[in-house]
C-alpha cells in the first residue's frame, strides 16, 4: 500500500492531512512540492484524477496569483497550469494519492475518504478541532 503526499511543512492543512495519515498508521511518501514540484502532465494527472478544475487549484492568497495576471477572465488552463509548474506556490494543498483515489484534501478531513486503513485513535487539528474520536471514528461537524 502506497500513499504519497504532495506536501508543504509550512501549511497547516496539509500538517493536519499528514498527521491524519500518519494517525492510520501510514507512512506516506512525501514530496514536498515547492522543492520537487510536478511536471505539467503530473499536474494534470493529478488534477484530472481529484475530480477538480485547474482553476480550483490554483492557489491565491500569499501567491503572486494577480501579478502574474492569472486573474485575467481569458487566462487559459494552459497558462494556469504553466504558471503553477514555474511558481509551485500557486498549486493549493496537499495533494493526496493512494490506491483509493486522489484528492486534494482541503479541508483535510478529505483525506479519510481515501486511506486505505482506519484510523487508530483520537486526533485533533493544530487548532484543536476534534475529527476522530478515541474509537477512530470520524466525529460529524456541523
Amino acid at each position: 500500500m502506497s500513499v504519497t503526499i504532495y506536501h508543504n511543512p509550512d501549511c497547516a492543512t496539509s500538517r493536519n492531512t499528514l498527521g491524519l495519515i500518519r494517525n492510520a498508521g501510514i507512512e506516506p511518501y512525501i514530496i514536498e512540492y515547492l522543492k520537487h514540484p510536478p511536471d505539467a502532465a503530473r499536474l494534470i494527472d493529478l488534477i484530472v484524477k481529484a475530480e477538480r478544475t485547474i482553476y480550483s487549484v490554483v492557489r491565491q492568497k500569499g501567491t503572486p496569483f494577480v501579478e502574474l495576471g492569472l486573474d485575467s477572465p481569458t487566462i487559459t488552463n494552459q497558462a494556469l497550469i504553466e504558471a503553477m509548474v514555474a511558481h509551485p506556490i500557486l498549486i493549493n494543498r496537499p495533494f493526496v494519492v493512494t490506491s483509493l483515489g486522489v484528492r486534494l484534501c482541503r479541508p483535510s478531513e478529505l483525506v479519510l475518504d481515501i486511506l486505505p486503513q482506519p484510523q487508530r485513535g483520537a486526533f485533533a487539528k493544530e487548532d484543536g478541532e476534534r475529527v476522530i474520536n478515541e474509537h477512530g471514528e470520524r466525529i460529524k461537524h456541523g
